[in-house]
């Protein structure tokens, strides 16, 4: 896979004001692909050169196993001390950082007061509703505004230079509630709650913030329960063809009494009216097994004649979904389910797919899927032309989206797979280079508590990966020095950058450039 930004328009994967190199929400854009399409400075020729160039230590408090979100990037910001690249971080302890891309220094800080306590009941105070910051925040270059929610639930719009306070606070999810990624369309931010904390119900929230003094809100509401949450960490995942989408959590699945769990969701972009729904045939095997579709995030894009969501989870199965049809007139039939790839204990925990799927195209126009797999290969994947050593804690799986026989029908052709990750993070890519991190986390949840949780833990590590090969091209080794739970990368102008549970913040950046 050679340098690349064409095909953009036919990709159609990014909607909105995005400036050149930003990196404005989770997943790079509001498809969540991973792809950061602009970025010309690195390459798989000097990627093997990347040296840590700073990593700053904000003063956050971590709750469980939750401490930074994954960071986003805007370029060119005026601030107090000029115009910067800025990297932008929320911290579980109810606080938002900006970092300077080229020194680490923090340029301002803005921490939250909450006017309500959480209720000591049910999750509440456990990793699973930690209370506090867990929303990836959103940027609105359009506005030169971050959106962020507080723990408190309410929805803040934060200026990009100065951290002050330009919308809001209004209102947006249950206090302490569990939520996911923002995206932004049109002045437009979403969110997902899941699990119930707050007493949040599970399912699509969003608030028109286009005049900020009469908000909007939308809900979409797929259980009277705690189930049926979206808890992939892309959050709702937004297509160009009007529709948002995510993949719902275990618990009961029917449509007549409005459950829908263990499910891929479509809703419209407008006003979230419930549009369509996918559910795999043995939903119920999958809600027994705890093996819900909710661990990761679909991924949206474009191929030939199809709008495709590419969706898994910890059964390990990818399933490609006619995106503008989910699971066609029964709502049960996709265009295409892999075999199975990991999990052949099909457990709940440290196997199968978590995090997110990612997609790119390359400049010979061949559309690829990247799938971070935590445990070994399943003995029933499909062969991979190549394989890059042992890989029983996880791996990274490359695909080329094609077609099927004589058909036109998207298949899956297995590409690589790589050496081993533990566990791996979706992965982001950049001019034919896979980024990719190993957490290091502890994810063994039978017999655990939370404070066992963060032991046996190991640091993470960053990884370059060919793009066509899964060769490591680079590696962090003992940069980084302790372990992440739930996160993510971020590329803008030729820099990585990273976060750990200690709420360190690091910057990876090519050797002999600022």
């Amino acid at each position: 896979m050679t340098r690349t930004r064409l095909l953009l328009a036919s990709l159609l994967f990014v909607t909105g004001a995005t400036k050149a190199a930003d990196w404005p929400t989770f997943g790079h854009d509001p498809q969540r692909t991973g792809w950061a399409y602009e970025e010309s400075m690195v390459s798989r020729e000097n990627v093997s050169t990347l040296e840590l160039k700073w990593k700053t230590k904000v003063k956050n408090e971590f709750r469980m196993l939750s401490a930074l979100t994954v960071p986003v990037v805007a370029v060119g910001v005026t601030t107090l001390k000029g115009v910067r690249n800025v990297v932008y971080v929320a911290g579980s302890g109810d606080h938002v950082f900006a970092v300077d891309a080229e020194t680490g220094e923090v340029l301002w800080t803005r921490s939250f007061k909450s006017y309500v306590v959480p209720k000591n009941s049910g999750y509440q105070g456990t990793f699973l509703c930690p209370n506090g910051i867990t929303a990836t925040p959103a940027i609105d270059r359009s506005t030169g505004i971050l959106y962020v929610i507080a723990a408190d639930g309410a929805l803040y719009g934060l200026d990009l230079g100065s951290g002050k306070i330009r919308f809001g606070p209004v209102q947006f999810v249950a206090p302490f509630a569990k939520s996911w990624s923002l995206n932004l369309i049109d002045g437009v931010i979403y969110t997902t709650l899941t699990q119930g904390c707050g007493g949040g119900l599970s399912g699509f929230y969003s608030m028109d913030v286009k005049n900020p003094h009469h908000p909007v809100l939308h809900h979409l509401l797929l259980s009277t329960t705690d189930t049926a949450g979206i808890w992939g960490r892309g959050g709702p995942v937004a297509g160009k063809n009007g529709r948002i989408y995510g993949s719902t959590a275990d618990g009961n699945f029917d449509p007549f009494s409005g459950e829908f769990s263990n499910a891929v969701i479509a809703a419209s972009l407008l006003n979230l009216n419930f549009v369509d729904y996918y559910t795999p045939e043995n939903w119920r095997d999958l809600n027994h097994r705890d093996l819900d579709l909710g661990s990761a995030s679909p991924v949206w894009f474009s191929w030939k004649n199809y709008n495709l969501l590419a969706s898994g989870a910890k059964e390990g199965v990818v399933y490609l979904l006619d995106a503008d049809a989910l699971g066609d007139k029964d709502h049960q039939t996709t265009l295409f389910t892999s075999a199975r790839l990991g999990n052949d204990q099909r457990t709940f925990e440290q196997h199968g797919i978590w995090g997110g799927l990612s997609i790119c195209r390359d400049d010979e126009g061949q559309t690829w899927l990247f799938v971070p797999m935590w445990g070994p290969v399943s003995e029933s994947a499909p062969k991979f032309p190549v394989t890059n050593g042992p890989n029983p804690h996880g791996s990274i799986m490359a695909f080329k989206v094609a077609s099927g026989g004589n058909s036109n029908r998207p298949v899956l052709e297995p590409v690589w797979v790589s050496s081993d990750f533990n566990l791996p993070d979706p992965v982001v890519i950049a001019n034919g280079v896979v980024f990719a991190l190993s957490t290091g986390e502890n994810a063994k949840q039978t017999g655990s508590t939370d404070a066992t949780r963060m032991e046996n833990t190991r640091p993470a590590v960053l990884y370059a990966l060919d793009a066509q090969t899964g060769n490591v091209l680079y590696s962090s080794g003992d940069a980084i020095k302790s372990w992440v739970h739930f996160s993510g990368l971020a590329i803008a102008e030729g820099h990585v950058y990273a976060v750990d549970h200690d709420s360190q913040v690091y910057c990876f950046g090519l050797k002999g450039k600022p």
